[in-house]
């Protein structure tokens, strides 16, 4: 039998590891308990379940590096996700290089242009001239809204972060190492008066509820990503 000292520390052991891990990865949103379990996106060894816009594997900018996806320097075009989701809570880590600017985008639309949607922009905003620009500063939703600065907790340069992005109906949610800085509602007039002074006001069902692709952004510097993993979430009933 384990002594009285030994069982309480073990017990104690117990709920600092449950409370570390709830920090690390808030729950659900709320009514959203009976979404499915997370699936990988990227196994940590291949580019497989990524292609290139128009389909083909991935062949240049883009590899493994230390079991992370690594965009190198350059242009290798963007990657999307062979899978695709409406709503969703995805989950995955990253860090970039000095004064780099990347991101990752969701909910988008095809036109005759590319892929237009939504952005969770990733940004070292102290060397980049995007930081100047709320809208633009990391975690922002890219050229719309503003990440709350005050909830922001950075890694340094080349340190991995851990970001978390939810979309379920209309609602958006922006997540930074265990703390929301940004939750939209796509159906206030917020929203769409930002939209009808933005530059995705031609495109009618900008960020639109229905199934894209995830994709990781080309801009042209290094950005690693690792532990990508994803859930579908639940049609989500808005209550009259």
């Amino acid at each position: 039998m384990m002594p009285r000292s030994a069982l309480r520390w073990t017990i104690v052991g117990l709920v600092l590891v449950a409370s570390v891990s709830a920090v690390a990865h808030p729950g659900p949103p709320a009514g959203a308990e009976q979404s499915g379990d997370f699936i990988a996106l990227f196994d940590g060894k291949s580019l497989n379940g990524w292609v290139t816009l128009n389909g083909q594997p991935p062949s240049r900018g883009w590899d493994v590096d230390d079991g992370a996806i690594h965009h190198r320097k350059g242009r290798g075009g963007h990657l999307i996700s062979e899978q695709q989701f409406a709503d969703f809570e995805l989950r995955f880590e990253w860090k970039i290089a000095k004064g780099g600017n990347s991101g990752v985008k969701y909910r988008m639309t095809r036109t005759t242009k590319g892929l237009y949607g939504c952005e969770y922009q990733l940004l070292d905003d102290p060397n980049h001239i995007n930081g100047k620009n709320p809208q633009t500063r990391l975690g922002s939703l890219y050229d719309l809204y503003a990440p709350d600065e005050r909830a922001k907790a950075v890694k340094p340069v080349g340190e991995y972060n851990q970001s978390r992005i939810v979309a379920w109906g209309t609602k958006l949610e922006h997540w930074l190492n265990g703390k929301k800085i940004l939750d939209v509602d796509t159906a206030s007039d917020d929203w769409k008066d930002r939209i009808s002074r933005s530059k995705f006001r031609w495109i009618d069902d900008f960020a639109a509820d229905k199934p894209s692709p995830i994709l990781l952004q080309d801009h042209g510097d290094d950005v690693w990503f690792r532990n990508i993993e994803i859930r579908r979430l639940p049609a989500r009933r808005e209550s009259k």
